[in-house]
């Protein structure tokens, strides 16, 4: 992706791929890996915006979870770059928060492992020369699923 048009573009392709998924109480887990500043916030906010265009979407760097209600599920973005101890997740009732139909957007996710879902899909971002690149591993049916789709981005 050479700009943030087709960096938008991808993330909005990703949302409505996620809109044909069946997510009715279940939930889909997305991690994002890959640098700071490699692109994982800007994900997060333009898959956010697809679904609620009006809405203001911050990063949640200091409160480590934003939570926005569409339609037909919840959207959970996770930035666990400050997270000290997995532990703290517990004191924000993240079982909780991560129950339903969901999705989850999760950066840094290597710093709770062990208290997070498995991955249906990761996304790992990473600088080429002239933007940004984007690789994706699916890890059960609903991530290949959005994985089959995006192959056609």
């Amino acid at each position: 992706m050479k700009d943030e048009t087709e960096s938008t573009r991808f993330a909005e392709a990703v949302a409505c791929l996620v809109e044909q998924q069946n997510l009715d109480k279940t939930g889909l887990m997305v991690y994002l890996k890959g640098d700071l500043g490699a692109g994982k916030s800007f994900f997060s906010r333009a898959f956010v915006q697809h679904f609620l265009p009006a809405q203001k979407v911050k990063s949640p760097t200091y409160t480590l979870v934003e939570s926005y209600k569409t339609c037909n599920f919840a959207i959970h973005h996770l930035d666990l770059y400050r997270l000290c101890d997995p532990e703290e997740l517990e004191y924000l009732a993240i079982r909780d928060v991560l129950s339903g139909s969901y999705v989850a957007l999760v950066e840094w996710p290597q710093k709770a492992l062990g208290l997070l879902p498995a991955a249906d899909i990761e996304l790992n971002f990473c600088y080429e020369q002239l933007g940004r690149q984007v690789e994706l591993t699916a890890f059960s049916d609903a991530g290949r699923r959005l994985l089959e789709g995006l192959l056609e981005f």
